[in-house]
């Protein structure tokens, strides 16, 4: 369904009073944020089942490891849902899921598995491409009072 302007409802979210077209790079970065949070809770139930099968030698590291990714994959999913919502709380969270996802790429690179290191390090800086783009951060910059640091 079109509003008054020609534009779909669900491209426009109200931000205060002033309803914001949420750009398609941002929507595209939530999705990617969106997917890699739920990579991560994958993770945690692939460890705790491994945990609970044995396979692990120490049930308290798989434990405290699939605890971790859980935090961390569900605060990215909740992230990425926002932003692909239009959400502006969800970009530092996933800005900073995909600079800590470089490292861990470059490590696998280094550690020879680049099957696994190059993919998740394009996919890091397709996010950061997506969240930095013009529009992204035209959309970010939307709303803030630009009197805000000005002497009265």
């Amino acid at each position: 369904m079109q509003n008054s302007d020609g534009r779909d409802d669900d491209q426009v979210v109200a931000q205060g009073d002033v309803p914001t077209v949420v750009p398609n790079t941002v929507r595209g970065a939530g999705a990617l944020a969106a997917l890699e949070g739920v990579a991560g809770v994958i993770v945690a139930i692939v460890l705790v089942v491994r945990g609970l099968s044995g396979v692990d030698q120490s049930k308290v590291s798989a434990y405290g490891t699939a605890a971790w990714f859980l935090i961390l994959g569900a605060a990215v999913l909740a992230a990425g849902i926002g932003l692909f919502r239009g959400r502006r709380w969800g970009r530092a969270i996933a800005v900073i899921a995909q600079v800590l996802l470089l490292p861990v790429a470059w490590y696998m690179l280094e550690g020879g598995q680049a099957q696994f290191g190059i993919p998740l390090g394009l996919v890091a800086l397709a996010g950061l491409g997506l969240l930095f783009a013009p529009p992204s951060s035209r959309w970010m910059a939307q709303g803030y009072d630009s009197s805000i640091g000005s002497a009265g």
